[in-house]
């Protein structure tokens, strides 16, 4: 049987800016992955350094940062309000690629998140505005019985408002670590560090 040939992160041909990195190994994964490029694992912790971690959605990225929406009221929207250092992970098995995260979050203008929410299906929308995201809830029927009040204020054509408690968090890094998975263990792992001069780029063993 044929070995399967694993493809290589070198420093010298790793891209100096990790945001054209990452743009690089994001385009490759969205041609090879079937589903969910774009969900990332991010980690929080409350005031007292006690971590969460679950699956979200990237939906944008920029020079400045990943960007995800939210319930500001949700769990991580609140732990990120009492402590804003989180970590995120990206992870393509198809290509044997992990991209991971740290920095801080926070809040981007309302006016991004209005834009982003009016681009969303209504039934997204919907999902938004009548979850109480992390609280508990008596039943399913809870959220149906939301969901069908205020479709029926809306009207077929309606539109629906966007909660003032929803909308984006903005990761800024300090740190970006790619890794790409290599035969024996032997991994390649370069890390970006952020400074004050702009990003420094070295090796790390696997």
């Amino acid at each position: 049987m044929k070995a399967t040939i694993r493809k290589e992160l070198s420093e010298k041909t790793a891209d100096k800016d990790p945001f054209r990195q990452f743009a690089r190994w994001f385009s490759e994964a969205a041609r090879t992955v079937t589903t969910d490029v774009n969900a990332m694992c991010l980690a929080t912790a409350d005031a007292k350094g006690r971590p969460s971690a679950r699956m979200v959605l990237l939906k944008e990225v920029d020079p400045s940062g990943f960007v995800f929406f939210t319930s500001y009221e949700s769990r991580k929207g609140r732990e990120i309000s009492d402590n804003p250092h989180v970590a995120a992970t990206f992870f393509w098995k198809e290509l044997e690629r992990q991209v991971r995260i740290t920095g801080r979050a926070r809040k981007v203008t309302v006016a991004r998140s209005e834009a982003y929410f009016r681009s969303r299906p209504q039934e997204s929308q919907v999902s938004a505005a009548v979850s109480p995201q992390s609280q508990v809830i008596p039943d399913r029927n809870f959220l149906e019985k939301r969901k069908n009040e205020l479709l029926k204020a809306a009207g077929k054509d309606g539109e629906i408002p966007m909660p003032g408690n929803w909308g984006g968090f903005i990761i800024i890094p300090e740190t970006m670590e790619f890794w790409q998975g290599r035969e024996h263990r032997l991994h390649d792992r370069i890390l970006y560090k952020k400074g004050r001069k702009g990003w420094t780029l070295s090796r790390l063993a696997p």
